[in-house]
């Protein structure tokens, strides 16, 4: 059985990892760590627990939770993380960090978003964390950096064309549009329910942080240096996260011949669906899962590509990723412990 701490873990990621983990056939949460909650019972934060663990959360040092624990989440907000990260490495645990902070390989391009790194020595170590596209190295780490939601939406939306050369690297735009659990659980006015109930607005035009990730990792597919238009926008709902993704064409093919594309290059992955051609991914049919859906058509008229993509933005944007993840490092199949139907109605 594989002992796993979640160091920061009353936040709705931290939630999230507990509620998946407690029905995880070989691992077992022994340590969640919260300085707020420290000495509340789990399932008083959570009356979702109620009756399903004895944990309280504790504001444990991560020395005190290495001691305990195989495998450590970290579910810490940007610029916290990298001050913990290296005890439990220290101490020869396994760590996923579900925060920014060692996604960006370079220290000035992550300096230049987020704030002073202060661990950047750690950087050359992390694998970032999307199975799809790095499982090998994923399974020799020891510290792997969880994707953000955005940028898993976005970047599995475009690996296909990006690895087949299809489309003008310059031209994409990235439509993203996210559950109000994207913002946290922390209270704050623009998560207020008379703020969003009713209403869709963008936000961070032209300057949201997961933009250098995003890019860093299609540069990577692309084989040269991309750069992209990203704007996200907030839905009215509770979870999920939906992107249109348009770029121009660099050579004619049709829908169906984009759609075999899709099929071909994720024949083999658990989590990513491809939509019947014609047809486009919905987040009532993600939502509660790992999955991933992608749609792909033609717009013949401007020579462009579309591709929708559709994620819960707290599983396979984050905490679902998370067990992917540690299913690798620990030698277990990707899927152990992990949804297999969203949640419909």
């Amino acid at each position: 059985m594989i002992k796993v701490g979640i160091y920061g873990g009353s936040g709705y990621t931290g939630q999230e990892l507990m509620r998946l983990l407690i029905n995880h056939p070989d691992a077992q949460v022994v340590a969640a760590t919260s300085r707020r909650f420290a000495g509340v019972p789990v399932d008083e934060v959570y009356p979702v627990f109620s009756g399903m663990t004895d944990l309280v959360y504790t504001d444990a040092s991560p020395e005190a939770i290495a001691d305990l624990a195989d495998i450590v989440f970290l579910a810490l907000p940007h610029g916290i993380a990298m001050e913990f990260a290296p005890v439990f490495l220290q101490a020869g645990r396994k760590v996923i960090d579900l925060s920014a902070d060692f996604r960006i390989h370079a220290a000035a391009t992550y300096e230049a978003w987020y704030g002073r790194h202060k661990t950047p020595g750690t950087l050359g170590e992390a694998v970032y964390g999307l199975p799809e596209l790095h499982r090998d190295s994923i399974r020799s780490a020891r510290l792997v950096a969880n994707p953000g939601c955005y940028p898993t939406s976005i970047i599995l939306g475009l690996a296909p064309v990006l690895k087949s050369h299809w489309i003008d690297t310059d031209s994409v735009i990235a439509d993203s549009k996210s559950g109000v659990s994207g913002a946290g659980r922390d209270p704050q006015i623009a998560s207020l329910f008379c703020e969003v109930a009713e209403g869709f607005k963008a936000y961070k035009v032209g300057g949201h942080r997961h933009t250098p990730e995003i890019e860093q990792e299609l540069s990577a597919l692309a084989e040269r240096e991309m750069k992209i238009s990203f704007t996200p926008h907030l839905l009215p709902v509770k979870r999920g996260i939906l992107s249109t993704i348009y770029a121009k064409l660099s050579k004619e093919v049709t829908a169906e011949e984009a759609t075999a594309l899709y099929r071909a290059f994720y024949r083999e992955e658990s989590f990513v669906r491809i939509c019947r051609s014609g047809q486009f991914p919905n987040l009532s049919s993600v939502v509660g899962s790992n999955y991933c859906d992608i749609g792909v058509t033609i717009d013949k008229r401007t020579g462009r590509i579309i591709i929708v993509s559709a994620i819960d933005n707290l599983i396979k944007g984050a905490s679902g990723q998370a067990i992917q993840n540690m299913n690798l490092l620990c030698g277990l199949k990707e899927e152990t412990g992990l949804p297999a139907i969203a949640l419909f109605p």
